[in-house]
């Protein structure tokens, strides 16, 4: 058997702990090399964070062997954990700053919770059915939607601080999916698209349907 090769944090944005870490979880070292920093998500802060958080914690018993395979993971009961890339540039995107009110949307496998949490000043974790029940908890200044919608319905927006930054996935024309970002004004929160990926549905937020001819 061959030992877990050693990783020099000089040569690499990790520190010593986290290169330790990496080096002793060999999917989750080729999750870091091969899925991230192939795709350009590179940022420190970032892959020390996917390498901190056990995935396989967060998928149902049958996947924990292929936590890290790159795609999306249906969950036992509904909702999916996406695949690892999505995580990744969404957590560059957002690039949390110390003492931030954040607010997650959990697809349901608490695996985003989990990579925001130390980042985060405070943080509020709330299911896509409660995100559409009143406007409790207003005043965070990041919002992160585990999946990709169609729109941020006024209801969840008005939880925001005004300026209030949003990182999301996003349904786009025949059903594309794509990262994106957006800031909550006083008509609500527009969305842009920054990079297509395949990215679970969160069919609670899709738009309303209106009448077609």
């Amino acid at each position: 058997m061959t030992s877990a090769p050693t990783l020099s944090p000089a040569a690499d944005p990790l520190d010593a702990a986290e290169a330790a870490n990496l080096t002793s979880d060999a999917a989750r070292r080729a999750m870091i090399d091969s899925q991230l920093r192939t795709s350009g998500v590179n940022a420190p802060f970032v892959l020390k964070r996917m390498a901190a958080v056990a995935r396989e914690d967060h998928v149902p018993a049958n996947w924990r062997a292929n936590a890290y395979i790159d795609r999306a993971i249906a969950l036992e009961g509904g909702g999916h954990i996406a695949a690892p890339l999505f995580y990744g540039a969404m957590l560059e995107e957002a690039d949390p700053r110390a003492g931030e009110a954040v607010l997650v949307i959990d697809g349901g496998s608490g695996y985003l919770p989990a990579l925001v949490e130390p980042l985060a000043g405070t943080l509020t974790v709330i299911s896509p059915d409660d995100a559409l029940k009143g406007t409790e908890g207003t005043g965070a200044t990041l919002l992160l939607i585990d999946g990709a919608v169609e729109e941020v319905p006024a209801n969840l927006a008005a939880r925001l601080a005004e300026g209030a930054r949003v990182v999301t996935g996003m349904v786009g024309r025949g059903g594309i999916t794509r990262l994106a970002i957006g800031r909550k004004t006083d008509a609500g929160v527009a969305l842009l698209p920054v990079k297509d990926m395949g990215i679970p549905r969160l069919s609670a937020f899709d738009a309303p349907k209106g009448w077609s001819f």
